[in-house]
């Protein structure tokens, strides 16, 4: 990990909703990073690798700690009887060692709520795979991370040679990142988060007295022109929070608490080609191929539809914000159509949608929009998003890992697949870009998608289809 990355000891606003909705069980956000082995890792070094990571990144020693008065969001505060057996655990895989039998594995892990108590990570290290094959498998509640953030935090798992990583002198990230707090007791932590909260309001107080005088400035140049863009900013947020009833989907319509994993890889280059043969980008053609293979599965149960309402995490990372360490996303919720059967066509009209959500301003009111929903009773709050989210057909995510090749202790990493949560969709598709490589995580509700081996062929067929383009 790079020592530019910084580590508040308080939650943002964004990683504080991320927990607070756990309340509700259908919301849990937790990400599930699989990572295949062209064998297994050398078992002394893997040790000292672990235990480097876990000293250097302040986040897997510590827990959450929530303020009684509710003046502040979450502390992050390290684990007085932290102990890395409870999180690092050893499994052998059952039946004979296939991918399908390491999905299924990883599918019950994925379903399991985290200890709250503890830090919020778990590592298993997957032997009795095929060929010879070990498996690492990640889980991470969300609060901690997103997907990007994750590749950074794993980082320091992985090496570009099967060789020993050369030991560097003064390069103990958590000293120099975070100098983390004790526990206070019930009196210092009241005191610490009612400085935090005042210091909070201040600070928004102050950005929003910024805006409004420049908005005031040009209110006397561009009446009309300032009053349109503050209406736009109100109309962005509105959409944002809207509730919505049920989903557009006829088909994929139930929720539960479960989740089955699917997974298959293809050429990075070749969906590379498709896109800049239309002139878009990779995105472009992995959600069309995505909402192609939506369209293919809907006509197949004789349920054609015309759109379906996705999430897709934007990145927003830059200036010194994006060196801050958790969440660095905006969630952009909006319908898409499904129906459009030529692929260039398709992915011009999703590049178009796409860019158009990126430049909406609630995107960049995120963390303002969670501080004043934190300010709501937790059942409120819980429940708003629980309208918001329940009813989101799919999510698609897309998450650039290591262009070149990387080993963990000996051991070549062959596949990367990150399955993000589904907290409330049918189904979420992540892709991941490592050495060449594009992997489809296929995470589906089986309540929703009760043929997940059809889903999965129609999202082949989806691929197929964009492919041709090039």
């Amino acid at each position: 990990m790079s020592d530019s990355v910084r580590y508040a000891d308080r939650m943002s606003p964004s990683d504080a909703l991320l927990w607070s909705n756990e309340l509700d069980p259908m919301l849990r956000s937790t990400i599930v990073s699989v990572m295949l082995l062209e064998g297994a890792p050398d078992p002394g070094r893997f040790e000292r690798v672990l235990a480097r990571s876990i000293e250097r990144i302040p986040r897997l020693r510590q827990r959450v700690v929530l303020d009684a008065l509710s003046a502040a969001p979450p502390r992050w505060e390290r684990d007085p009887l932290f102990d890395p057996r409870y999180h690092v655990r050893r499994v052998s895989v059952p039946g004979t060692g296939t991918l399908r039998d390491l999905l299924d594995l990883a599918q019950p892990i994925a379903m399991q709520a985290f200890d709250k108590d503890r830090p919020l990570w778990e590592l298993y290290q997957v032997s009795g795979l095929e060929h010879g094959r070990t498996a690492l498998l990640i889980k991470l509640h969300h609060a901690v991370s997103d997907g990007v953030g994750l590749v950074r935090m794993t980082s320091s798992l992985v090496e570009r040679s099967p060789e020993p990583r050369p030991e560097r002198p003064g390069t103990a990230e958590s000293a120099s990142i975070l100098d983390e707090p004790a526990a206070r007791g019930a009196f210092g932590e009241t005191l610490a988060a009612l400085r935090y909260s005042a210091g909070e309001n201040l600070e928004r107080t102050t950005r929003v007295a910024g805006a409004l005088g420049a908005g005031a400035l040009r209110t006397l140049r561009d009446p009309l022109g300032a009053a349109r863009d503050a209406g736009r900013a109100a109309r962005s947020v509105a959409r944002m929070l809207r509730p919505v009833s049920e989903p557009l989907s006829p088909v994929m319509r139930e929720r539960s608490l479960g989740v089955r994993f699917d997974a298959f890889a293809l050429s990075l280059e070749d969906l590379k080609r498709a896109a800049k043969a239309v002139g878009g980008t990779l995105n472009d053609a992995f959600v069309g191929a995505v909402t192609g293979g939506l369209r293919l599965y809907h006509e197949h149960h004789g349920r054609p539809v015309s759109e379906l309402r996705m999430t897709m995490p934007i990145n927003v990372r830059e200036g010194e914000a994006g060196k801050r360490a958790g969440n660095q996303f905006a969630p952009a919720r909006f319908s898409v159509p499904i129906s459009i059967p030529h692929p260039a066509a398709r992915m011009l009209r999703l590049r178009d949608l796409v860019a158009r959500e990126r430049r909406e301003p609630a995107l960049g009111l995120l963390d303002d929009v969670a501080a004043l929903l934190a300010r709501l009773p937790r059942s409120v709050s819980v429940g708003m998003f629980g309208s918001m989210l329940k009813s989101i057909d799919f999510v698609t995510s897309n998450v650039p890992g290591p262009p070149f090749p990387v080993w963990s202790s000996g051991a070549r990493v062959e596949a990367m697949f990150g399955f993000g949560p589904l907290s409330g969709a049918a189904v979420n598709v992540t892709l991941f870009s490592y050495d060449g490589q594009v992997h489809f995580a296929v995470a589906t509700d089986p309540s929703a998608v009760r043929d997940p081996e059809l889903f999965t062929d129609c999202l082949k067929l989806g691929v197929e289809e964009i492919l041709s383009v090039a």
